[in-house]
């Protein structure tokens, strides 16, 4: 998902989204340990997403409309 598509979520949106993402990323980091996933840039890719979601929702609660 592109920082553009982050940035035009709601608040709401956004919570809702980085808990999906919170709770995909522990699938997959069990995944990992259980060695039944092949492609570990996957989980590479959700925390990176997370990351974007949680920047774009802190600086919406401090007030930066960047």
């Amino acid at each position: 998902m592109k920082i553009g598509e982050i940035k035009d979520m709601k608040k709401e949106e956004l919570k809702k989204f980085i808990e999906e993402k919170r709770a995909l990323a522990v699938k997959l980091r069990f995944d990992i340990a259980a060695k039944q996933l092949k492609n570990h840039q996957e989980y590479r890719k959700t925390r990176k997403e997370m990351a974007r979601a949680l920047t774009v929702l802190g600086a919406l609660e401090n007030g930066n409309n960047e």
